[in-house]
């Protein structure tokens, strides 16, 4: 009954299933280690962005080499901010709004120097391509807690004098007269003193999973549906040759003059009566 599945046709079919479900899987896998990264990036969110801060000294080693683990923890750091080493960086959205970043290094009374990421500016109006106003750190000795993050890679298209194309630290030092720390940054979360006004400070990141399970759920499901559509495809297939074979049966019967075997036809759920066999019924009842 089945063996028209070896059929080129069929096999065909069934190749191409193959392909389609191989696809799903691959696709659902690629959901599911998105997922893992999602969890692991929100894992660290919760568990250093809003711990107790670390003094640097305690730390220093992550501004030149940043664990992953490490990002978002929260570093004490005393010392001075560099306001002719002030840098804005280009092409920073926030909230779907077009802006910049202010990157300040910032000498600490160790000797080293990293770079502070103070917060986000608008586009803006007067000049195109640069903020209206850029306001100035604290003068004088600071005390700042920063959570880190890892430097950015370098791009290819360039910035105007006073702008970075983004926050590339290895870049960015070789416009500095001293060294920096170029593994890490620190993104502002307080500085004390404190002045006004301020760069809009960053939100937290968020800690939602996002789709990315129900997408993989998904993608996993069509896939076994794929195999489910082909079984169904070659019963209806399987059913049609057999009354296809009866019906020749039948015609070769008559045509040598014999009767046709009765078949009992397959039963119907929930027949409903027709309005002839109802009115029948009625006069019946009536005793017409």
């Amino acid at each position: 009954m089945y063996r028209f599945l070896f059929s080129s046709k069929w096999l065909g079919y069934f190749v191409l299933a193959v392909i389609f479900a191989t696809a799903c899987v691959f696709l659902g896998r690629w959901q599911m280690d998105r997922r893992a990264e999602t969890l692991a990036e929100i894992n660290r969110v919760v568990s250093n962005y809003s711990a107790t801060p670390i003094p640097y000294t305690e730390i220093k080693e992550q501004f030149d080499a940043l664990d992953p683990e490490r990002e978002w923890t929260q570093v004490e750091l005393s010392g001075s901010y560099d306001v002719d080493g002030q840098r804005v960086v280009r092409n920073r959205p926030l909230n779907g709004q077009p802006g910049y970043d202010v990157v300040v290094p910032f000498r600490l009374t160790t000797g080293e120097a990293v770079v502070i990421d103070r917060g986000w500016l608008p586009i803006g109006n007067n000049t195109p391509g640069r903020p209206d106003v850029i306001p100035a750190p604290p003068t004088g000795e600071v005390t700042v807690v920063a959570r880190l993050k890892p430097a950015e890679p370098k791009l290819d298209r360039g910035a105007v004098d006073g702008q970075l194309a983004s926050i590339d630290l290895a870049g960015f030092a070789s416009e500095l007269p001293y060294p920096i720390a170029t593994g890490a940054y620190g993104q502002l979360a307080s500085e004390a003193p404190a002045v006004q006004p301020m760069p809009t400070p960053f939100p937290k990141p968020a800690t939602e999973e996002g789709t990315h399970l129900s997408y993989s759920l998904q993608w996993f499901a069509f896939g076994v549906l794929m195999f489910i559509g082909f079984g169904y495809a070659a019963r209806q297939q399987a059913r049609n040759a057999a009354i296809d074979a009866e019906e020749e049966e039948d015609e070769q019967i008559l045509a040598a003059g014999g009767t046709p075997r009765q078949r009992t036809p397959a039963p119907r759920k929930n027949r409903r009566r027709t309005s002839e066999e109802e009115e029948d019924a009625i006069l019946d009842a009536q005793g017409y």
